[in-house]
């Protein structure tokens, strides 16, 4: 994985970016061995065979990484799940069993995006926490759209305010839904049956109620704070 040694020091837009690409493709790679929290910025650039340095002259901490490659993948779903939604309107029920399936098979955005207000957004700068911030802002934008368009009933604003309680949601979900060991042996226990968490299943519920209860308010009503 060790970059060419003519990059080390990439002067070109384009080299930067390949750069960029480079590091997150490592830190992917290395996420899919060990736990965050055994990710550093010295691991990755042992990784790219180059120094720390060099990694961060592109991202200033080990968590500027992570907010990075979250919003690649974040990108890379909401790219799959318009492909995977029919092209006109749907009932809601079926468009949030596929956004939430669809979400269940990808459990690196999953772990990253509920890591964010506990860890990924904790040791970075005001301005990469912003830079953040807006590329989200932009793709729950574009995920209520996605849902607009198929549940008419649910004008953009309020689809917005949607997405907004859904990341929340999967933020507290998804640690439940990734047991440690040792909770997967206590609940083995038949009497702590209803302490095993689905993620698909539980998250399309949270979703479905949601959509319901926004939709009960009525047609294009806009919900505050979106």
């Amino acid at each position: 994985m060790s970059p060419p040694a003519d990059f080390q020091r990439a002067r070109r837009p384009e080299q930067r970016e390949q750069r960029r690409r480079a590091i997150l493709d490592a830190t992917e790679a290395l996420l899919a061995e060990v736990p965050v929290e055994d990710i550093s910025l010295r691991e990755l650039s042992r990784r790219l065979g180059t120094s720390k340095t060099n990694v961060v002259r592109y991202f200033e901490t080990r968590e500027g990484v992570l907010l990075a490659l979250l919003n690649r993948t974040r990108s890379a779903w909401l790219d799959e799940l318009d492909e995977r939604l029919p092209p006109g309107p749907v009932h809601a029920d079926e468009l949030v069993t596929i956004w939430a399936d669809s979400l269940a098979e990808r459990p690196l955005l999953c772990q990253l995006w509920s890591l964010l207000p506990t860890v990924l957004e904790r040791n970075v700068s005001a301005a990469s926490v912003r830079s953040y911030k807006l590329t989200d802002l932009d793709h729950r934008t574009r995920l209520a759209r996605l849902v607009s368009e198929r549940v008419p009933a649910l004008d953009e604003a309020t689809a917005l305010h949607l997405t907004r309680i859904a990341v929340v949601a999967l933020t507290g979900l998804w640690p439940f839904c990734t047991p440690t060991p040792a909770i997967v042996e206590a609940t083995s226990d038949p009497r702590l049956r209803e302490s095993c968490v689905e993620f698909a299943t539980a998250y399309t519920d949270i979703l479905r109620i949601t959509t319901a209860g926004l939709l009960a308010r009525g047609e294009g009503s806009a919900a505050p704070g979106a």
